[in-house]
């Protein structure tokens, strides 16, 4: 059996002669939090609306459940969830009235409605129009119509945008709880890079229509080592000193800075900083974050 939920093999769209997204090679596992990344305008949008039926490919193909979608978009389509943009409601309908519109064209059980509701934690607001409703209870109400039909897998096109700090965390903690409590399978899109940090198992990094990173999160951490920073007296005979003792060392007139070693190379350090005067006043590790690591993958091209 194919590992993949989702696999899509050179997947390309051009518009007016131009590749929007350029073979792009997606991998998807079932129960991964896939975040997808890239810079506003790198093609994520594009590639998630191809692999919704939504835009045709200009080549390539896209598998999901080990079929075509080309072959079989109502099979497929009938198992996938999507939260593309901004969700779409009528802003003078509850919640409840909402969902229920859309529970007549999936033809689900009406007890489906409650479920997806206490999912999204808006039982208690289930009778309000939709008018009143925060940004983030949108979006949590845009995520329970996609939900609805009991998806196996679940597409999130930038699902936190514009979102104040607690919608953030609201949306990813119910991102996040999802795969283990109901089985389903995540895409994510986002610019957020820190966000991407905190939710996904798995990333794949698009910049200017291109893949340029596929793998798990622990492998693109791994890219970018972890530095030490030190604070001394007099940092730049200090970096000097670090040079001529054949360590890796950085001094930009603010920090010392040197390559992070395993414990021994660190207190080797301190040893030969204090042997010759210097007073060794703190001594930091500075672990890379997905950010910076993005950020020289794309040329530094990104969002925080």
């Amino acid at each position: 059996m194919n590992e993949w939920i989702l696999q899509t093999n050179g997947l390309t769209k051009k518009l007016g002669g131009k590749a929007v997204v350029n073979d792009v090679s997606l991998r998807i596992r079932q129960g991964d939090i896939y975040g997808f990344l890239g810079p506003n305008g790198a093609g994520k949008t594009t590639t998630i609306r191809m692999l919704l039926g939504l835009a045709k490919p200009t080549q390539g193909s896209v598998h999901i459940f080990g079929k075509e979608l080309k072959r079989e978009r109502m099979a497929i389509l009938r198992k996938v969830g999507s939260l593309v943009e901004y969700p779409s409601y009528y802003g003078h309908m509850t919640a409840y009235d909402n969902l229920e519109a859309l529970r007549r064209i999936l033809d689900v059980p009406r007890q489906r409605i409650d479920e997806v509701l206490a999912i999204v934690r808006l039982t208690k607001e289930a009778r309000r129009a939709v008018k009143g409703y925060s940004l983030g209870m949108k979006q949590r109400l845009g995520i329970a119509s996609a939900l609805l039909g009991q998806p196996d897998l679940l597409i999130l096109d930038e699902p936190t945008n514009g979102l104040d700090p607690a919608g953030i965390l609201e949306i990813r903690e119910l991102i996040k709880s999802m795969p283990q409590a109901h089985g389903v399978t995540i895409l994510v899109s986002s610019h957020l890079l820190s966000e991407i940090d905190q939710m996904a198992s798995r990333v794949g990094i698009i910049a200017k229509g291109r893949m340029i990173f596929q793998d798990e999160i622990g492998a693109l951490r791994q890219r970018s080592q972890a530095r030490i920073r030190f604070s001394v007296s007099e940092p730049e005979a200090a970096w000097k000193l670090l040079l001529a003792s054949g360590y890796h060392a950085d001094w930009d007139r603010s920090r010392l800075s040197a390559e992070g070693g395993d414990d021994r190379a660190v207190a080797a350090m301190v040893a030969k900083l204090v042997e010759h005067d210097f007073a060794v006043y703190r001594v930091e590790e500075e672990n890379a974050s997905l950010e910076r690591i993005f950020l020289e993958m794309t040329g530094g091209e990104g969002s925080l």
